[in-house]
């Protein structure tokens, strides 16, 4: 019997999908789609850049919830438990909510392979949905207009600073590693 505790879901997951990273939106967008996660989400802030990611997410989602709105919060990576990824007024999801997010996953994913951070992403946007938030704050993972937050447009983008990371998977110069994060910005919405 496989083990249904958070750790052995998580284990499988790291074990699920041949390679780490899979840039595409495909995959994890028709996963979605059968959720309902793209149906009228709340209104979303998206944040790229290869510095202070974190930190923007901190403060704006801080800021909103000063503002009197329920807040979830979507970062990676984690620093001591998964848990920390995904957050709903700055409380952490629980072990049980996460373990409900991973059923719901894998019953809507049928054959489609998705990534580690893919499922986590999906994981965010069920459990935001799932609480009901009146606005979610989602970082990158990698690049921009090829990461999984990034099948949900963003009302609002925030694109940190550039630097050369990830040079195999975004390009060789700042101008290249640019295009790919300035790839959550969408037409008509601000971008910061």
């Amino acid at each position: 019997m496989p083990d249904l505790s958070l750790q052995g879901w998580l284990s499988r997951l790291e074990s699920q999908h041949p390679v780490e990273i899979e840039l595409g939106l495909d995959r994890v967008a028709a996963v979605a789609r059968v959720m309902g996660l793209l149906d009228a989400p709340p209104p979303t802030f998206t944040v790229a850049g290869t510095n202070g990611k974190g930190s923007v997410v901190a403060v704006l989602s801080a800021a909103l919830q000063d503002a009197g709105l329920r807040v979830g919060r979507y970062t990676s990576p984690h620093l001591i438990r998964f848990n920390e990824r995904i957050c709903v007024d700055g409380a952490e999801a629980d072990d049980q909510a996460l373990i409900g997010a991973f059923v719901a996953i894998e019953d809507a994913r049928g054959a489609i392979s998705l990534s580690y951070f893919e499922v986590a992403t999906l994981a965010a946007l069920w459990l935001f949905q799932q609480r009901s938030v009146d606005v979610q704050v989602l970082e990158v993972g990698l690049g921009g207009r090829l990461d999984a937050v990034n099948i949900l447009d963003a009302d609002v983008s925030v694109i940190t600073s550039i630097g050369l990371d990830h040079t195999d998977w975004l390009g060789n110069d700042r101008s290249q590693i640019a295009t790919e994060k300035a790839g959550v910005a969408r037409p008509g919405k601000p971008c910061i």
